[in-house]
């Protein structure tokens, strides 16, 4: 179809939406390996794991068992005391299931509190680089995103310093991500206490701490704000869920950690919005967290571990990459600004981040995804939620794409 809206259709929140950069990059990558090219994808955050049989079978014998029905809109009892007791044993933290809420997905938590709490013209903070969700998230709700620039010398992570520049009296939300997307970044124990030091001089500023790639990390374990600064538990919503950790994207389940009076208005919302979450999906994130997969997760880090090393091994060797080791999560990050000004065979010159992604996939079939996506440029994100032999494949093929390019002069000359 090639009609469009007709005039005054869609809202003005809804014109500054835009379709997912990552689903933008495979669903191009997608079209080239339909028309016979060969593609090696490596734009997803989505594991390459199958799910494992144990969380499988949960669900399975809740099919049998007929929990096809509505669940309640906040989630099943069982899996909310669940989520409540991993807080309780793993951070120490008095949750109980009243604090918890079921959603579908944890990107639906983070929308569900966005809506609940932002008015026109309220700030949300969000450190660049970050993920494109919480912006339009943010745009979508009425609110206004202040990026906090971080630097690769910090290791991509906000600053006491930085977090003070972006902070205004309007200022509703600070988001927080570790380990990050897209950056590897994981916020120690100390980087942590310093920011909560500049919160506490600002106490009506709510954190959405958001901790999806939890069990994805390579070295220390990441460090807990609300084990840090439990002080700030009373205005703090955490975000996880059953993703990345047990390779159940597809499940669409996420939970929000926060204040039960805060959880009881994202109910109030949920309701309106989606309902209860799938009940089969509740069972299966049930067995997850009682454990039936605690040695996939284990085995699934290692595997992440190895694979970081791989990537950022293979890419450091290429001319005028800088790869910045990730401390978690499973992508790379990934500096071009080298490449700035450099020509393709063809003549075309490399102006920018998107100008290189472009150049990889038209010349050596390798998608992903350009850092402008994600605030920050000149860079690149590439993930390694994928087989070596995948990952292998794409470093090579990297290389060689990087290899054809050349000074302008020096093509000038040639001509």
């Amino acid at each position: 179809m090639t009609e469009s809206l007709f005039p005054g259709v869609l809202s003005r929140r809804a014109r500054g939406v835009e379709l997912s950069p990552i689903a933008a990059a495979g669903a191009r990558a997608a079209q080239l390996a339909a028309e016979g090219r060969s593609i090696v994808v490596v734009t997803s955050g989505e594991p390459d794991f199958d799910t494992p049989q144990a969380i499988k079978d949960a669900a399975a014998a809740a099919l049998a068992q007929g929990q096809t029905k509505y669940t309640p809109t906040a989630g099943t009892a069982a899996l909310r005391r669940a989520v409540a007791d991993r807080y309780r044993l793993r951070h120490d933290l008095p949750v109980d299931a009243a604090n918890v809420i079921i959603s579908n997905g944890g990107k639906q938590v983070i929308y569900l509190a966005l809506a609940a709490t932002l008015d026109e013209g309220d700030e949300v903070v969000v450190p660049t680089p970050y993920w494109p969700t919480f912006l339009d998230s943010v745009r979508v709700n009425g609110g206004t995103p202040v990026l906090a620039p971080t630097a690769q010398a910090d290791g991509f992570k906000l600053t006491p310093h930085g977090l003070r520049q972006a902070l205004t009296p309007r200022t509703k939300w600070l988001i927080l991500n570790s380990p990050g997307n897209p950056s590897g970044a994981v916020y120690s124990h100390a980087e942590l206490a310093a920011l909560a030091a500049v919160l506490r001089e600002h106490p009506s500023v709510l954190v959405l701490w958001d901790e999806m790639y939890e069990e994805i990390w390579f070295g220390e374990p990441p460090a807990h704000l609300l084990r840090v600064a439990p002080e700030l538990a009373a205005r703090t919503l955490a975000v996880n869920g059953a993703s990345k950790a047990y390779a159940m994207t597809g499940w669409r389940i996420g939970w929000g950690v926060g204040p039960a009076a805060l959880i009881g208005v994202l109910e109030a919302v949920q309701s309106q919005v989606s309902s209860g979450p799938s009940s089969l999906g509740q069972a299966a994130a049930l067995a997850a967290l009682q454990g039936v997969a605690d040695d996939f997760v284990e085995t699934a880090r290692q595997a992440y571990a190895r694979r970081a090393r791989l990537v950022v091994d293979g890419l450091s060797a290429v001319p005028g990459f800088q790869v910045t080791a990730p401390q978690g999560a499973f992508f790379a990050w990934i500096g071009v600004a080298d490449l700035m000004g450099l020509a393709r065979p063809d003549g075309g010159v490399i102006a920018n981040d998107g100008d290189v992604v472009d150049w990889l996939l038209e010349a050596e079939g390798v998608a992903v995804v350009h850092g402008a996506a994600y605030g920050l440029s000149p860079y690149l994100r590439l993930s390694f939620a994928a087989s070596d032999a995948r990952l292998r494949d794409a470093v090579t093929r990297i290389g060689r794409a990087v290899a054809a390019l050349r000074p302008a002069r020096a093509l000038e000359a040639a001509a």
